[in-house]
Formats: structure tokens, sequence, C-alpha cells
């Protein structure tokens, strides 16, 4: 199986990369920047793709790989960043731009083979920068331009080298998946033999050389995320996995009965469920500060689990389903790439860990893991749900989290989900929720002066939860909306509208 290696040096947008190769049918995998060279020679890349990256070539410390790593007669492509590194290494000269390009630009086309084989002319490209390249070696030549970058793509004369100032992972870049293509399948050669099904069978595979005869505790929420997780681990390993469910109080409307039902009865897990809502809420008592609601209900998940792996036998992993959104908006795993927020999959975790994380979807977006789902038999109803935070309804209510406003939130949840179904837009959202606000409104109901809870309503539409725009509903869903929970949730009298987008919102409000 052909394969292309991409070495991160820190960009947001490394992951889409990888997707985009993928979505091509090409198995990649991402390696940190600083990849020893016996590394890449043992994966045997057909090409290697350099990420960009928030630094500048010029500053102190800059990350760089090794110079060897392009040197391999390898096909290479450099994005941003990584263009700024193959310069680099053949002396070309990089510097500040006067004018920095952030988002759209036209690209002129000097060149139309290789990599813009097909898109002769000029397209539009997202650009993202603050440096660009001001003279090349004779070496390379250019291949295309903007008003701004005289030198916005560019190659080698001899050797496999490309490099590109722009952007072509992310969508607003026109063709950018057609550049991409040009580069795995005209230059380096790679044949479009990796799918979902192949992804399945090496995960299985994986996980069943990790876990051996060892056992598995799985965290099963009852979201497309845990519920493919658990399904592949169950599909390697069989009776050695136990499924536990916890209920934290800080969950959907019924959402402890659909689970046990779809997951225990339909697929045949061992599942248990542990109602642990008391201690839940009595540890949250008095907390305001989101940060800390995702710290403690991450570490009181754990403790549940290490109380329930003492309780029933001896088991070696946790296993998660945990997303590669999740882990670089937490932590930068790849490489040097920004801390956003932590998560419960990936923060807030004890010093003293008992368990080894077992985490076989940490590399997918969530739209790739219902390809998966799809691919091993989940059923519709669990495949489409709607993506539901590990913190549950806490960081959907906005201060301290008790019983009371807890329930308000539940019914007020759940009429916008029934709703949202009844107008049958639920596939082309990514979320649609309710958000209880830290005020009270005054209003009037019955001829009476009121002063209640105001409910926000939170829908958007996104591919893979790293953008979101907020979806512009219909007029009539959301006075459906609005109208029945004034009239049906005791305790709000008020029903606002969230239009922000991702960035710079986030989608959850905490």
């Amino acid at each position: 199986m052909h394969k292309i290696l991409i070495l991160d040096f820190g960009s947001q947008y490394t992951q889409l990369i990888a997707r985009r190769v993928r979505e091509l049918g090409v198995y990649c995998e991402i390696h940190p920047f600083n990849l020893p060279l016996d590394g890449i020679k043992s994966f045997n890349p057909k090409g290697i793709i350099l990420s960009g990256s928030p630094a500048s070539v010029y500053q102190p410390a800059a990350p760089l790989c090794r110079r060897e790593v392009i040197e391999q007669d390898v096909p290479v492509l450099g994005i941003c960043y990584g263009m700024g590194v193959i310069g680099h290494f053949h002396g070309a000269i990089t510097t500040r731009s006067v004018y920095r390009e952030y988002g759209r630009a036209f690209l002129t086309i000097d060149d139309d083979s290789d990599l813009f084989s097909g898109l002769e002319g000029g397209l539009t490209v997202w650009m993202s920068h603050g440096d660009k390249l001001e003279e090349i070696p004779d070496t390379f030549r250019r291949l295309a331009h903007t008003a701004n970058a005289p030198f916005a793509a560019i190659r080698h004369r001899q050797q496999p080298l490309f490099a590109v100032q722009f952007h072509p992972e992310v969508a607003h870049t026109d063709n950018g998946k057609a550049i991409l293509g040009n580069f795995l399948f005209r230059v380096c050669g790679c044949t479009p033999d990796w799918e979902m099904h192949s992804f399945a069978e090496m995960a299985i595979d994986k996980i069943q050389r990790q876990v051996g005869d060892r056992h598995v505790l799985c965290a099963l929420s009852g979201g497309v995320d845990s519920s493919v997780a658990a399904l592949l681990v169950h599909q390697a390993i069989g009776p050695k996995l136990t499924c536990v469910f916890v209920d934290n109080g800080l969950l959907r409307k019924d959402e402890e009965a659909q689970v046990l039902q779809a997951m225990g009865e339909h697929l045949g897990l061992h599942l248990i469920s542990v109602d642990a809502a008391e201690r839940f809420l009595t540890r949250l008592k008095g907390v305001i500060d989101p940060e800390e609601k995702r710290k403690i209900i991450g570490a009181e998940f754990i403790a549940v689990f290490e109380e329930e792996s003492r309780r029933l036998g001896r088991f070696d992993f946790l296993a998660q389903g945990t997303l590669y959104p999740d882990v670089i908006e937490s932590v930068s795993v790849q490489g040097p790439s920004a801390t956003i927020k932590s998560h419960h999959n990936v923060g807030g975790l004890p010093e003293q860990f008992d368990f080894e994380l077992l985490e076989p979807l940490r590399e997918l977006f969530k739209d790739e893991v219902r390809e998966l789902g799809r691919e091993l038999g989940l059923p519709d109803a669990i495949l489409w749900r709607q993506p539901f935070p590990g913190p549950g309804l806490a960081v959907r209510i906005i201060g301290e989290v008790t019983k009371a406003r807890l329930d308000l939130l539940r019914e007020a949840d759940a009429i916008v989900e029934a709703e949202v179904a009844k107008a049958e837009v639920g596939r082309e959202l990514w979320q649609a929720f309710a958000v209880l606000l830290p005020i009270k409104t005054v209003g009037v109901m019955g001829d009476e002066r009121t002063y209640e809870h105001v409910i926000a309503i939170r829908a958007v539409t996104s591919l893979d939860g790293m953008t979101a725009d907020w979806a512009r509903l219909p007029h009539d869903l959301l006075q459906a909306i609005s109208s029945r929970i004034v009239s049906e949730v005791k305790g709000v009298n008020r029903v606002v509208y969230d239009i922000s987008s991702k960035p710079p919102s986030t989608i959850e409000w905490e």
C-alpha cells in the first residue's frame, strides 16, 4: 500500500492535509517535524508533505527538519511554512511581507504542468501567512504567483521538490484537492488503494496486537465517537471488552435508556450502567469556571472507571472515543500547535493513572468516524446522533451546575431536538442544542410580570468541527422552538438565537 508522510511543524491545518489525502484514497500518517531519518526510511513513503506553522524560518529556534529529509529522492511538497523550509535549505530569501495575506487571493498560474495540471489560468486560493519568498535560486522555477507573493508556487528544476505559499488543504482554495491529487498521483505515482474498510482492518489488527490477552474497559457515552470506538474494540477482542455507561446526571433526556437498548440489546456489547449523578453534582457544587468544570468531570470519570475496574476485575486499558479535533484543541500532540481548551478525554487526567489509554479513533474526524461506523454496522439511530460534549450539559449551563438548572435545560434541549427532527433538517446540521444563560429577564405571561431564565439556541453547520458556521434555520422552525420552550419549560420566558461562527467563537459556549 502506498503511503504519504506528513511532517507537522505545528499548523492547525495539519490534520486537514491528512484528511484530504485520505479522501483521495491514499493512506497517510502525521508525525512530528523532527522524526528521525531512520523512522522516515522505515515508513517508506511515496511522498512527503511539510505542513504550515505559526513560526518563521528566519526566527531563532525555528522548527526545522534535517536537510536529509528533502534529499532522499522522494517527492516533497512544502505548504506555507513548509515552503520556507525547502527554501531555507536551498538558499532562497524569505522575509516578512509588508502586506500580510490572510484570506482569499487570486493565484495566477505560470506553469500548468505537474501541480497545476488541468488548472491553467488562475484560481482563488486561501492564504494565511506573514512571510514570503523574495528570491529563489536558479535551481528552482516559478509555477504561480499572486499580487503579494511573487513566488506563490515553485519547484526544483531537477529534484521532485515542490512548494506552495497557500493552503490547498482548506475548503476555501478552489481545486485544492485537485492540486494535492496532482502531487499524489502525477508526481508521487501513488495508487488510490486506501478506504475506510482498510482502516477498519488495520485498526482491528492494531488493537489485537496492543491488547493481546489483557482486558479493556470502555467509556461508552452513547455518542457517535464512543459507540464507534466500542464497536471497533468489540470486533477486535470480543469478550475481553467491558463497556461502562456512566449516568453522571449531565446527560440529555432519556439518554441512558436509548444507549442501553441500542448498544447492549441490539449490538450485544457487554454493557454496565453506573448511577453516579449525585457524586458528580456534589463535586460541581459552587463551580463556575468552565475549565475547572471540565477537569473535575474528567477526573471524576476516571475515578468512576477505576472503581468499576476494581469491582469487575482487572482491566489494563481504558478505551475512549477521542477524535483529532479533541486532541488538537487540547494539547500539542504531533507538533508545536497552540492549545485552545482542555477536553475530558485528553485533559484533566490524574498523575497516578491505573489504565493504559486505548484511543483507536484519535486521528479521525467526525465524518470519517461516521463512515467507519457504517462500515462496522452501527445503526443509523446512533450513527447520526449529533456530537455531545464529554462534560455533557455542564458546559451548556453558564455558571453553577445544579439539579434544578439541569432539569430545566434538559427539557428545553429535548424540544430543540424534537423540532429539528420534525423539520427534517437534522442531517444538514452539525449540532443544534440549548444553552442556559446565567441571567434572568423580565417578561409578561398571562398578564403577569415574570422574571425568569433565558435559553439560547445554538445550531451550526460544519464538516469536521474545526470550523463552523451558524445555521440559517427556517424562521418557522425557530418560532416553533421558542414557542414550545416558553410554553412548556417552567422558569423560561425568553429564547435567543446564537449567530456566531467558529472562529472566533467555539461551538460550545464553555
